[in-house]
């Protein structure tokens, strides 16, 4: 059952993390001297420039999805271009995982020194929102399933030798990413996951703030 009030709370929570996850990736790549994010207009915050329809869809519905991917030429990267690949593939979900950390901080000030106000109740939903969201979209898009990101690090850190294998595996992503969304097996795997990093990400949160907070 959906929750209309979870639902509007996620859509600013998404475009802040599609924003960020998709800059990040560009930027990563631009900085290893590939033009082409930059060129096609991918070097920005700007949310709606990233968007896929149904990645969106799934990410305002279950708080897990994906944007539109950044292109890049690996072959402009400047050094080893499988360790380009990594990078760049890691950085998105990296960037997801700051920016709830940092919400998670922001969140943690608001309730103390804000408490008694009227808002705070909206305050709570919408920083609750950024930090959910973006979990679970760091650890969604790492899992080694194509076409996420998790899947191009792998490609990077695997011998040659089962380059086939990954070919074939690449060939029938989707098929597999869409029969892993409609079943509860994500579910298993992303739940825990995401649960844990919010307990850490408050306990250490709260940790770093009390100085502040009392």
């Amino acid at each position: 059952m959906f929750n209309l009030t979870t639902i509007i709370a996620n859509i600013p929570a998404l475009l802040v993390g599609f924003a960020f996850h998709e800059y990040a990736h560009a930027w990563v790549a631009d900085r290893l001297g590939d033009p082409t994010p930059r060129s096609q207009g991918r070097l920005t915050l700007n949310p709606f420039v990233h968007l896929d329809i149904f990645g969106t869809l799934m990410a305002v519905l279950y708080s897990f999805g994906w944007a539109k991917p950044v292109m890049t030429q690996p072959h402009y990267f400047k050094g080893n271009k499988e360790r380009g690949r990594v990078l760049v593939s890691v950085a998105g979900p990296l960037a997801n995982l700051l920016v709830a950390f940092i919400a998670m901080m922001l969140w943690i000030l608001t309730l103390a020194f804000l408490k008694d106000s009227s808002w705070i109740g909206t305050i709570s939903t919408i920083f609750m929102s950024l930090v959910i969201m973006n979990l679970g979209l760091g650890v969604f898009n790492i899992l080694p399933i194509p076409p996420l990101d998790g899947f191009s690090i792998l490609r990077g850190v695997v011998p040659g030798r089962y380059s086939k294998v990954l070919d074939t595996l690449e060939t029938y992503g989707m098929f597999i990413l869409v029969i892993i969304l409609f079943t509860n097996f994500l579910g298993v795997i992303l739940q825990p996951a995401v649960s844990g990093l919010y307990a850490f990400y408050r306990d250490t949160a709260l940790f770093l703030l009390s100085p502040f907070i009392g």
